[in-house]
Order: structure tokens, then sequence, then C-alpha cells
């Protein structure tokens, strides 16, 4: 196809568009619920690795939108709905402090996509009594309700060797 090498080209003009848009925060900065993207995102991610540090998944939880919608993905699966991920964490890791572990977030990357949306790649690292595990996420936010919810979760674990 003759079109197909601009394919790339105009991705890249999208994102910077939707960078451009973000950066001007919406409503022009007037409404107090308009918090600069990057830092009402990583607070989120920041307030996650607190509550699976302390052993609460119902608040860790509370970063991903509470709907029927939600999609995660790992291991090659693809779950629906808060309520089956919630499950799916219980299931993996428990809800006590010993049983989760110690989790954390690194080489964070926030990008805009728009005023109310934004995608984030991230490393996570988890160590539990039976050694650390890692590997990369990418998280879609939006903003729903003026929260900053995951409303979609795509994890994977590095594998060695």
């Amino acid at each position: 196809m003759i079109f197909r090498p601009l394919i790339p080209a105009f991705v890249l003009a999208l994102s910077a568009c939707a960078a451009l848009i973000g950066d001007r925060g919406g409503n022009g900065g007037s409404d107090a619920s308009a918090l600069p993207l990057e830092p009402a995102v990583v607070e989120v991610l920041e307030e996650q690795v607190a509550a699976w540090n302390r052993g609460d998944l119902e608040a860790f939880m509370d970063g991903y939108w509470r709907s029927p919608e939600l999609v995660f993905t790992s291991g090659g699966q693809v779950q629906r709905g808060w309520q089956t991920t919630f499950e799916r964490y219980s299931a993996a890791y428990g809800e006590s402090r010993e049983s989760m572990g110690s989790l954390g977030f690194t080489d964070l990357e926030v990008h805009p996509l728009g005023s109310d949306a934004a995608w984030v790649m991230g490393r996570w690292s988890l160590t539990m009594g039976t050694g650390e595990r890692g590997g990369i996420f990418t998280l879609v936010f939006q903003r729903i309700g003026g929260d900053w919810l995951i409303v979609h979760d795509h994890t994977s674990e590095a594998r060695d060797g």
C-alpha cells in the first residue's frame, strides 16, 4: 500500500497533538479539580504501592475503575471487571502484609492522551518470602468522576534466561 510508510509519521503527530492538549490542563486551570496530569496519575500509583505494602488489597484496588469494563491482561490471560481482578489478586497474593510482600514501581513514564486520559509504562518489583519477581506494566488511566483510575492494565513478568 502506498500509505503504509505514512502511518508512523501520523502516529507520531497524533501523539504530539495529544501531549499539547494534555499540557493545557483541560479547562484552563480554573477548576480546582483540574490537577496537572502527571502528578495526579503518579499519586494514584504511589497510593497503590503504599496500600500494597501495608497489606491492604482493597485500598490497592481503589486505583482501578470499579466497573465490569475494567480490563486486566497478564500471563496470556484477559480478564474483565473490577471484582474479577480483585479475586485474581487475592488468590495469587492473599490479603495480608505477610503474604503480599513489598511492591515497588520504578521507571515511570506518563504519556497524556488529552486532558482526561493517559497511558503509563513502568517497572514493578515484588519482594516476597519466596524471592523477588518483577516485570513491566502498561496502564491506561482515565479521569472518571474527577478521579484518575486505571481502566486497562497490561502487566508482564520478566523471565530469566
